[in-house]
């Protein structure tokens, strides 16, 4: 398997890990905040897919078709099955951007390589598992452990 290829597996196995760990997410819980009272833990779903299309509105619009950001101001935009239908889309929509980004050799507004722009998505990314974790942690709602190490599972994942 070539590079690209292992680039592209590699954002799959990480996208399927974030819908894992969504699915394990009773509903409810979906709505906890942190001691810090920052986003709920749907918000912080829906901020990953925002940020996706953030970039995709910089670097190619014309992915956009049929992409819309998820308004995080209502309980009823926040539930498992948006959350999880927004994510899809954009998963699938961020894996043509790298690809067209490692043919062409750049990510526009992006700098300065297309594994950057990927580490970049990738680390944004985890920042926010991480912060899932903690937040559902405090609201109560304490991750099974299963999930807590199936997360880091990416070789069968």
């Amino acid at each position: 398997m070539e590079l690209v290829e292992q680039i592209i597996d590699s954002w799959h196995i990480h996208s399927r890990i974030t819908f894992y760990l969504l699915d394990a997410i009773p509903e409810e819980a979906l709505a906890g905040i942190s001691a810090s009272k920052g986003r709920s833990v749907g918000q912080m779903f829906a901020h990953v897919h925002n940020v996706r299309l953030m970039w995709l509105e910089s670097a190619a619009p014309t992915l956009m078709e049929g992409l819309s950001k998820i308004p995080s101001d209502s309980p009823d935009n926040l539930s498992k099955a948006a959350i999880k239908s927004a994510l899809e889309g954009s998963t699938a929509v961020i894996e043509q951007l790298l690809t067209q980004g490692f043919e062409s050799g750049k990510i526009k507004g992006f700098k300065p390589h297309p594994m950057a722009f990927y580490s970049y998505l990738i680390a944004h990314e985890w920042y926010h598992v991480g912060e899932i974790g903690l937040t559902l942690n405090q609201a109560g709602h304490k991750l099974d452990k299963k999930v807590a190490f199936g997360i880091w599972e990416w070789g069968t994942r």
